[in-house]
């Protein structure tokens, strides 16, 4: 881990693929009350758990670690969908992070080629994307649903730099979790923590308290 770039890095680096729960927006709460409210449906009351109590872990393995409070024969595919459908119909609640739209305008501006990679469904990154007002800015998004694994499998970011055209050293993967972090360092990127509060963050290439610093990382 450093607290700044070195010069190698600087003159590799050519695009840059966010995550966006955390990272972008601040969606955890919203995830929360969705959970919440789908799980209400079945008569399984989750208001015990924090907001934060599934930060960067993948939903499938959020139904193995739930399926125990929720009543038999409750269908894991309605579940998915419920918790999406409160999601989406509810993005009006979301809360961009601080410098992400201005950081992705600005590396907009310069060219610099962007992409999103997330462990939510599709409808949720769609949804966020419209939220954040930041869809004509990004050459394309990656989904669970577009891929086999997600995070922290690192099938997620090489698939993004697949369809890039660009080896993983040439991208920039922003990331909030240790989770994604994992994913972005196993596929072989220039992995940035982003820690707002400080504090480590484990095996990064760089740790970053403000979002602004992408795209210094990435123009001169």
């Amino acid at each position: 881990m450093s607290a700044r770039p070195d010069e190698n890095a600087r003159e590799r680096l050519r695009a840059v693929a966010w995550d966006i729960d955390g990272t972008l927006v601040d969606s955890e709460p919203l995830h929360h009350r969705a959970l919440v409210a789908a799980s209400r449906r079945w008569g399984a009351d989750l208001t015990d758990l924090p907001d934060q109590a599934f930060r960067g872990i993948h939903i499938l393995d959020v139904w193995d670690i739930l399926q125990p409070r929720l009543p038999q024969g409750v269908d894991q595919g309605e579940w998915l969908a419920a918790i999406n459908a409160h999601y989406v119909g509810h993005t009006e609640e979301l809360i961009p992070i601080a410098e992400a739209v201005a950081t992705i305008r600005a590396l907009a501006g310069r060219g610099v080629p962007q992409v999103c990679v997330s462990n939510s469904s599709r409808s949720v990154v769609d949804a966020n994307l419209a939220a954040l007002g930041i869809v004509d800015a990004m050459a394309f998004s990656i989904s669970l649903d577009d891929v086999s694994q997600g995070k922290p499998d690192p099938e997620p970011y090489l698939t993004a730099c697949t369809r890039l055209g660009l080896p993983p050293e040439a991208v920039v993967a922003v990331e909030d979790s240790h989770t994604g972090a994992r994913s972005a360092e196993e596929a072989g990127l220039y992995v940035v923590g982003y820690a707002p509060s400080g504090g480590g963050f484990g095996r990064v290439d760089l740790t970053i308290d403000r979002l602004s610093r992408v795209y210094e990382l990435l123009v001169p």
